[in-house]
């Protein structure tokens, strides 16, 4: 029977730190589903649709990845995507509580799934999706904390955002 993991984030963008994760998950399991979530109390940068594609040009050369979205629980698509382990990614200790949280409630909707913390990778401890939006929106250099084609995604789209002021 493969071990399958559902590896869910916002991903806006996917930065560095969570290719990282996603290399060490794949170590550990047969197969990994990048899941892109939503979360309406977030305002993102990049469309799903954008997301999926950025996330999906990472991954090309794997065979072992899938990349989806959900708008619903999370326990739901990992059940019916034929997994039982959620994968999320520690960069410190200001992390843990709400992953802890989050891993809790996930247990309490369904016992059958469980949920693998993995520290990130010390390059990646102060890397986050909204530290990289920030340094980007101010024309800071993000280069070699996020993929090449997202870097340039980033400066795509935060020129288009001075242009329309």
């Amino acid at each position: 029977m493969k071990k399958i993991a559902v590896y869910p984030g916002s991903f806006d963008p996917i930065t560095n730190g969570h290719v990282d994760i996603i290399n060490r998950g794949l170590r550990m399991f047969d197969e990994l589903i990048v899941l892109v979530a939503y979360n309406p109390n977030k305002k993102s940068l990049f469309t799903v649709d954008e997301r999926l594609e950025m996330i999906r040009e990472v991954i090309k050369d794997f065979d072992n990845i899938r990349v989806e979205s959900f708008p619903g629980l999370l326990v739901d698509f990992v059940k019916n995507a034929g997994a039982n382990v959620i994968l999320r990614g520690l960069r410190a200790l200001s992390d843990f509580e709400y992953e802890f949280q989050l891993a809790l409630i996930n247990r309490r909707l369904n016992r059958d799934i469980e949920t693998v913390f993995l520290m990130t990778g010390y390059k990646w401890f102060y890397t986050s999706s909204t530290i990289i939006n920030e340094a980007a929106s101010h024309g800071g250099s993000v280069k070699g904390l996020v993929p090449e084609h997202v870097n340039q995604k980033l400066v795509e789209k935060y020129a288009h955002k001075k242009e329309g002021l």
